[in-house]
């Protein structure tokens, strides 16, 4: 759930109604966003630590675990079944193919400019640059495992498009064609979760994630200031 874009004490809760059911009534966990820690009370008590090492959003995943926990809780499902299903949600595909989060990003970065009072001579541009902006982030972060490095990038290569685009004459305001092409690397789903991890009390995991969110924003910022920098309004 944690690799999947979910709350931490949504984690905690799931783990600690997990081990409820199987009769377990003391547990303890400690969830951030790099790591699990989760101890049960006995004399055959013991604690395992988990590494949390890549993350993504796939809202689907946390939903379907969060159902099979409430499955066990409820007494549906036995150990040995819940362990089975978890394992082949592990491995399988729920999420949408990429060609449809593309399309949904594209459509998603033309709104955005609109809502943002852009023109609608300019919703091509920011359909293409918004889709651009996707691939690219998707593209860099797997050729380089860094999420700043490869945020950094694709923030580039959104502001040399938008620029070429109002220089070639396929766009007319360059700022609204910008904002909205951005919108599929702003991490709004980080900057949600912080804000309800810190109002649930962790403190810890929601002050990371939203400096994880932070960075994220700079890199974006910087990417784009550095073409801007360059570009002097009327061309190269």
């Amino acid at each position: 759930m944690m690799e999947s874009g979910g709350e931490t004490y949504r984690v905690e809760d799931t783990m600690m109604r997990i081990a409820a059911a199987c009769g377990r009534e003391r547990s303890h966990s400690y969830v951030t966003p790099t790591g699990i820690i989760f101890s049960i009370d006995g004399p055959d008590s013991g604690t395992r630590l988990v590494r949390i090492s890549e993350r993504s959003t796939d809202l689907q995943k946390v939903t379907d675990v969060n159902d099979i926990s409430r499955r066990i809780a409820q007494g549906q499902l036995s150990v040995q079944e819940a362990i089975q299903l978890l394992r082949e949600l592990e491995t399988a595909k729920v999420g949408y193919p990429f060609r449809v989060k593309l399309l949904c990003a594209a459509i998603a970065s033309g709104c955005f400019m609109i809502m943002f009072q852009g023109e609608w001579a300019d919703f091509a541009a920011a359909f293409v640059i918004g889709g651009a902006a996707l691939s690219s982030v998707t593209f860099f972060h797997w050729l380089v495992k860094a999420k700043l490095f490869s945020e950094l990038l694709a923030a580039v290569i959104v502001g040399v498009l938008a620029c070429l685009a109002v220089q070639i004459g396929a766009g007319n305001q360059l700022d609204k064609i910008i904002l909205g092409s951005v919108m599929p690397l702003v991490p709004g789903l980080l900057i949600t979760n912080a804000v309800r991890d810190l109002i649930a009390g962790h403190f810890v995991s929601g002050l990371s994630k939203g400096a994880e969110a932070l960075l994220t924003a700079f890199a974006i910022g910087s990417g784009i200031a550095f073409v801007l920098a360059f570009y002097n309004g009327a061309g190269w």
